[in-house]
């Protein structure tokens, strides 16, 4: 085989159609589009337009909540810690936060913290500062003779009330 038998598998390039380059190409004078009419000209934006009927996406229920400005936390798990500590990357002896996962390369980036899963095995007793711990995470560090501290978020005083008429309105419905 030399440089100049090199050749592509044959379908691997496929040649461009050239819209509009007269009557042989088979798309030449209006080039597929048809004849006349909106969609003819250059520049259509429609979307979701229906011709004035009520388009779909506002015939259809809208259901559900998506939060703003929704918070982003790294996922870390207990195994993903293990393997970190026994690869040396991670000292138990010190307390583990956001800060030591990045510069451990456990996480790429803060975010807005972490949080905490139980899935893997800890067999290591290390003292980790989190922002969110699962249950079975909670018992696992616990099990291996380690601590969990969360980082405490502020709540205010009005945040407080609502949840506290929230709860007695439950209370008094059920």
């Amino acid at each position: 085989m030399r440089l100049n038998e090199i050749k592509d598998n044959p379908g691997a390039r496929k040649t461009r159609v050239r819209v509009g380059r007269g009557i042989g190409s088979g798309v030449g004078k209006m080039g597929g589009r048809g004849h006349k009419g909106q969609h003819s000209r250059t520049g259509v934006a429609i979307g979701g337009f229906e011709g004035g009927q009520m388009p779909l996406y506002r015939r259809l229920p809208k259901r559900g909540f998506s939060k703003w400005r929704r918070k982003d936390f790294n996922e870390v798990s207990l195994g993903a810690l293990q393997t970190a500590i026994d690869a040396g990357k991670l000292d138990k002896a010190q307390t583990i936060d956001v800060s030591a996962l990045v510069a451990a390369g456990v996480l790429r980036r803060p975010k807005d913290g972490v949080r905490l899963l139980g899935s893997g095995e800890l067999t290591a007793a290390v003292k980790l500062t989190v922002d969110h711990a699962t249950a079975s995470a909670k018992a696992a560090v616990e099990k291996a003779g380690g601590s969990i501290t969360l980082i405490e978020k502020k709540i205010l005083a009005a945040d407080v009330e609502k949840a506290e008429k929230s709860a007695a309105k439950k209370k008094a419905k059920g």
